[in-house]
């Protein structure tokens, strides 16, 4: 029997990951298998053992047939996005001092933008 590939599994698999803020590292790791085998089920023409769609699911909080493609992907933010809501949820992990001191940090820092930015520029990038 010839063996069958799914037509773009790497490129959907590649997106998902991406879209959870994710690198092939943390993925391998969520999975049990190595960044170097993540990297190889990205590439066309290579796909993880079925078994393992499960896992690679689970690990991206999508369906199997999103990761298969046979239902549209959902729910996918732009790397940056995912990468920014990634540290966001590191966040909530730290005890509330520390919380409290991160969020004044980012405050001050917004405030200091907003401040410095000239309020026609302010007024052209808030529309």
């Amino acid at each position: 029997m010839k063996e069958r590939t799914l037509k773009g599994f790497g490129a959907r698999l590649t997106a998902l990951r991406q879209a959870r803020g994710l690198t092939q590292e943390e993925l391998g790791a969520a999975v049990g298998v190595s960044n170097r085998m993540i990297d190889y089920y990205e590439r066309d023409g290579a796909q993880p053992p079925g078994a393992m769609l499960v896992d690679l699911a689970r690990a991206l909080r999508c369906s199997t047939d999103a990761l298969l493609g046979v239902t549209a992907m959902s729910d996918t933010l732009a790397p940056k996005t995912a990468r920014l809501l990634k540290r966001l949820q590191r966040i909530e992990e730290l005890p509330p001092a520390d919380q409290r001191a991160v969020l004044k940090l980012v405050d001050a820092v917004l405030d200091t933008r907003r401040r410095s930015t000239p309020p026609s520029r302010a007024k052209r990038k808030a529309s």
